[in-house]
């Protein structure tokens, strides 16, 4: 364990940020599960500008690599527009 306060305080903090990263991951994936389960087109490409927003702002906190955040955008477009 930390002996220092500012060490404790950093600890705290990173716990925050983990808690806070993991759910903004989990609810991220889940909307995409949800997106692509949809079997109507019209409704996926409702939901698909919603979705590519959660992407694009874990990639700006980092809780995501950018190019990883490209790879699952370029993903879903490809599903949504495939879809009949």
């Amino acid at each position: 364990m930390a002996n220092h306060k500012a060490t404790k305080k950093d600890v705290r903090q990173s716990e925050k940020r983990r808690d806070r990263n993991r759910y903004y991951g989990k609810t991220t994936r889940n909307a995409i599960r949800t997106l692509l389960a949809n079997t109507e087109k019209a409704a996926a490409s409702e939901n698909l500008s919603k979705v590519i927003s959660m992407i694009d702002k874990l990639a700006k906190r980092n809780v995501i690599h950018k190019n990883k955040a490209g790879n699952l955008k370029s993903g879903i477009q490809k599903r949504v527009n495939a879809m009949a």
